[in-house]
């Protein structure tokens, strides 16, 4: 595994560094946003960045807007703003965890290592075929959705969209810009009121099959997401 860190403080990436080796992690470093997105395009199998949100040349926030729209790579965001719209900003960005300065390096070793047992599962959820989650089977080749006691759901192609992108991405918060986006391929201009209707039809429909089994949960002023058991 290769980690990529990300801070303009040189000793928060050499103290971040010798831990990382110290579990048996590759370690890429960078001192700013632009080197970031240069050190993703040009070092082979990257399989996750610890980013500062401060940094001068090119910002966390602004890196974490570029990798999205080509990469899922597991992303965790470090910053001396504690606010929780910060940490807001970042996990609607596309950022999967966040951990505030000063931090204990012995933490964020624990978060990194979840981070990346989490993308393993996520991607052989995405390569698999049929998808089982919660009381769902979801079959991605024939669009089809069952519960575990055999009630077919109909669902419109949006719905099914919808539903899958959140299934393969367990645990995983998508805002409803990243939703439409993704599900609709389209660049997302006032999308919130529509994915918000398409989320509550899919959500009726699954607790109509499934007895009431709230499957989408929401992250209120974040987004959306179905957590896995």
């Amino acid at each position: 595994m290769k980690i990529l860190v990300v801070d303009d403080d040189k000793e928060i990436v050499e103290l971040l560094s010798i831990y990382i080796k110290n579990e048996g992690y590759e370690v890429e470093k960078a001192y700013n946003g632009k080197e970031a997105l240069v050190k993703l395009r040009t070092v082979p199998d990257i399989d996750m960045m610890i980013l500062d949100v401060m940094m001068p040349e090119l910002d966390g926030i602004s890196v974490v807007k570029e990798v999205r729209e080509a990469s899922s790579l597991p992303i965790l965001m470090l910053s001396a703003k504690t606010a929780d719209m910060d940490k807001i900003k970042g996990l609607v960005t596309g950022a999967d965890d966040y951990v505030a300065k000063p931090f204990n390096p012995l933490e964020v070793m624990a978060r990194v290592k979840s981070l990346l047992r989490r993308s393993q599962y996520q991607t052989e959820q995405e390569t698999a075929d049929k998808l089982a989650i919660g009381p769902l089977i979801i079959e991605k080749n024939s669009h089809e959705v069952t519960t575990l006691t055999g009630n077919a759901i109909q669902l419109t192609a949006l719905e099914f969209g919808i539903l899958y992108l959140l299934a393969s991405h367990p645990n995983r918060v998508f805002s409803a810009d990243e939703i439409f986006e993704r599900v609709w391929q389209q660049e997302s201009i006032v999308s919130a009121k529509t994915v918000m209707v398409h989320v509550s039809h899919l959500r009726d429909k699954i607790e109509e099959a499934t007895e009431g089994e709230k499957v989408i949960q929401t992250v209120w002023g974040v987004g959306y997401k179905i957590e896995a058991h």
